[in-house]
């Protein structure tokens, strides 16, 4: 029987025919087998193949890759322009009427009780203190051409008040930090849900494929723990990876007696090894996430140490972000400029330590001091290298606190304050020199234009081109997205 091979023929070939001797394998029927594949066809199929399983993976890393990578849903579209996150992270409840939302009438109601107008509209269960209000022992002062009032605790970021979006009108049901921790970082009080950071790279991959897409860097109380920054029941590939400024990724150097050609010829024999073992399992993320974080170990020993290096950095450029007065978070704040400008997709800056039941002066005096210049050098130093406007800056804690005093004595503190609190926005398409939203004349409570923690996120994916029911992940059967149940994007964040 002869059987005709089409082949890739060069023009003006004559197509050859093949005889076949060898039977169908398949089945008794006496025909013969499909046809002889010659060489040029057996190149030309095979280097598809192989190229489309690199393009493949490569697409997926950097989170251009329509449609699934096992459970990996990639958004269907994604026109926005922003390329990276910075989540300032204000760890304990910054107070809002003493740094971004003045209220003047306090001066007059100093040492009264909240009036029952106002506290009324708390239910009785979320009413942390009614009595003795207290107030600010901060000046405030109003800045730029949009003239938005911010506490001189914030003498240096009030100066970028025109490329900033100022969110009063924050709150929420839990007045406990590490729920409302987890809610603000999660989208969820229970704490075991994956982090805004793992969603994001789950979603959108990495721009960088030798630093990790999803880094974290702490500083003070962290009271939600590493489920703030956690992967929850995505594959652990995808939880932040926890930094320090001054000492980088920890563990990264290679090992003594280590060169670049034998550490990857072990890495090799461990990745065979490992994959041999995974065949005979259905699935397990563990183990995929530990194959891979080797060979992300391994990528990092060369690009970390360059990324991390802030010697390369100018002496104006270390006055900028006031490292001088503020050593560890003027570092993180610098760093954090390096990783987004090499791709990285989130960095999560916490920075605890506002929970200020008592002394609120001293300590609120404290923390500015420790952020004000560091995020005011942040965004200077984004913005004259072309960078804020791909680039969202987030600026917050998990609540705000009372205007009512906590603690006797001359130094009074103050409580938790769910029901009323200030985030802001900066870069990545956001119109700044506004403000959205109120709380009533007290701060007690939004008297205008709410927004949960959960709208927060959906305009974090809005302004990253994601509509937030197309990132998802099939976990126990329910389609799991960031917003739990959904929140409103906050449209009028942007231009």
């Amino acid at each position: 029987m002869v059987s005709t091979v089409q082949g890739n023929q060069p023009p003006g070939e004559t197509v050859k025919e093949i005889t076949m001797k060898t039977p169908c394998p398949s089945c008794a029927c006496g025909n013969y087998g499909p046809p002889v594949l010659n060489r040029r066809e057996m190149l030309r199929r095979g280097g598809m193949g192989f190229g489309t399983l690199a393009l493949s993976w490569l697409l997926g890393e950097e989170g251009t890759l329509l449609g699934t990578e096992g459970e990996h849903v990639f958004p269907l579209k994604r026109n926005g322009k922003v390329k990276s996150v910075i989540l300032l992270y204000m760890g304990g409840g910054p107070s809002h009427v003493d740094t971004w939302d003045p209220k003047p009438i306090l001066q007059k109601l100093h040492g009264q009780d909240v009036p029952e107008s106002l506290a009324k509209n708390v239910p009785t269960n979320k009413r942390l203190r009614v009595k003795n209000l207290y107030a600010s022992p901060f000046e405030f002062e109003r800045y730029g051409q949009s003239g938005i009032p911010v506490s001189w605790l914030f003498r240096a970021t009030a100066q970028h008040v025109d490329d900033i979006c100022v969110i009063r009108s924050m709150h929420h049901d839990s007045p406990i930090h590490a729920p409302a921790e987890y809610l603000t970082l999660t989208g969820s009080v229970i704490g075991t849900r994956p982090s805004l950071g793992s969603w994001l790279y789950y979603g959108l991959g990495s721009e960088n494929q030798d630093l990790p897409g999803f880094i974290v860097m702490l500083e003070g109380d962290n009271f939600g723990g590493p489920a703030g920054y956690g992967a929850g029941f995505l594959s652990p590939r995808y939880q932040g990876t926890v930094v320090e400024a001054s000492k980088g990724i920890t563990d990264i150097q290679m090992p003594t007696g280590y060169t670049t050609e034998n550490r990857r010829a072990q890495l090799n024999l461990m990745g065979k090894l490992s994959q041999r073992h995974q065949r005979n399992l259905i699935s397990n993320s563990e183990l995929e996430a530990r194959i891979l974080s080797y060979e992300m170990a391994f990528r990092m020993q060369t690009a970390a140490p360059e990324a991390f290096d802030l010697n390369q950095e100018t002496e104006e450029t270390r006055q900028l972000y006031g490292i001088d007065e503020s050593p560890d978070y003027g570092k993180n704040c610098l760093l954090a400029r390096r990783l987004v400008e090499r791709g990285v997709r989130f960095v999560q800056l916490n920075q605890g330590g506002w929970d200020a039941h008592g002394d609120l002066k001293g300590n609120h005096e404290k923390q500015a001091r420790l952020v004000d210049r560091p995020v005011a050098g942040l965004l200077t130093d984004l913005k004259r290298r072309g960078l804020l406007q791909q680039t969202l800056i987030i600026w917050g804690g998990e609540f705000g606190r009372t205007p009512t005093a906590e603690g006797s004595g001359d130094k009074p503190g103050r409580d938790h304050g769910p029901t009323g609190y200030t985030m802001w926005l900066a870069g990545g398409g956001v119109k700044g020199g506004q403000i959205i939203g109120a709380t009533d004349e007290i701060g007690y409570t939004v008297v205008d234009r709410p927004v949960h923690p959960n709208d927060l996120q959906a305009t974090i994916l809005h302004a990253l081109g994601i509509e937030q029911h197309e990132l998802y992940y099939s976990h126990q059967n329910r389609k799991e997205i960031v917003t739990v149940l959904g929140g409103e994007v906050i449209k009028e964040v942007f231009a």
